[in-house]
């Protein structure tokens, strides 16, 4: 397998070429795009490479940016989305069917499985890729999680479930993709991840009072965000957790990095 990531400012977002690896003849498939998509695109070419399929894990168009300039080079290439994120594209951006968690996508000798992984939206899909290598969207960073306050949105509880019995469910030494910035490992996310320390009873809750959104809360914890900010956990009043910015956040004191 042979992956190029392509990432784009200021986002900070990943879009993905994935191809077999052969000498000639290789199939290949783009996961988002976000963009900038022109030197994927130009390694198709350049490469010789068959692009079978792309593939959207989310509707956000930080994920979907450049998606016509795919469309418009290769208009004949499937372009696939879960069926509960397509309802909130406009004019549905070029989608001609669905990615259907269960249902394996063959490109050439991959196996593509998509993965329904909700919590940052309804219909996020994170793609495991011959069992070795997962494409998490939104869902999983490397040392940080997704929020669960942006479009489409569902819940925290979903966003638990997705990051710890799905994606850090699969084997240690799985490599991880994100949607943003830089790769690791599930081993690594069990071990470090600040978030899956706290759900895994290593590391403490916090319970420093703090105002989040504009409403009180309790500050279960505060923790580096992909893009050098912060994203926070919080819990409300009548118990209710959620992931929000944390630049939406302000404790007394203020909270540090």
């Amino acid at each position: 397998m042979i992956i190029e990531r392509s990432l784009s400012q200021p986002w900070l977002s990943n879009t993905y070429l994935v191809a077999e690896d052969l000498p000639s003849g290789a199939r290949a498939v783009l996961i988002d795009a976000g963009g900038p998509v022109k030197p994927l695109l130009d390694t198709i070419e350049s490469r010789g490479y068959e692009l079978t399929h792309v593939l959207l894990t989310h509707h956000h168009h930080d994920h979907v940016a450049e998606l016509p300039l795919v469309t418009n080079r290769y208009p004949q290439v499937p372009v696939l989305i879960h069926p509960a994120e397509r309802a909130l594209l406009a004019d549905d951006e070029g989608i001609t069917g669905d990615l259907t968690p269960g249902v394996a996508i063959e490109s050439g000798s991959l196996r593509i499985e998509p993965l329904h992984t909700p919590g940052h939206t309804l219909g996020m899909v994170s793609l495991l890729i011959d069992g070795t290598d997962v494409f998490t969207g939104d869902v999983l960073f490397k040392g940080s999680i997704g929020g669960v306050r942006a479009p489409g949105h569902t819940t925290y509880a979903d966003q638990k479930a997705s990051i710890m019995e799905t994606l850090l469910a699969l084997p240690p030494q799985t490599r991880v993709h994100p949607g943003h910035t830089d790769p690791t490992t599930v081993a690594d996310e069990l071990e470090g991840n600040p978030f899956v320390r706290v759900w895994s009873g290593v590391d403490p809750e916090g319970t420093a009072p703090c105002t989040a959104l504009g409403k009180p809360a309790t500050l279960i914890l505060w923790a580096q965000d992909y893009d050098g900010g912060h994203k926070a956990w919080v819990r409300w009043p009548d118990g209710a957790d959620d992931i929000v910015p944390g630049s939406r956040v302000t404790t007394d004191p203020p909270t540090r990095s």
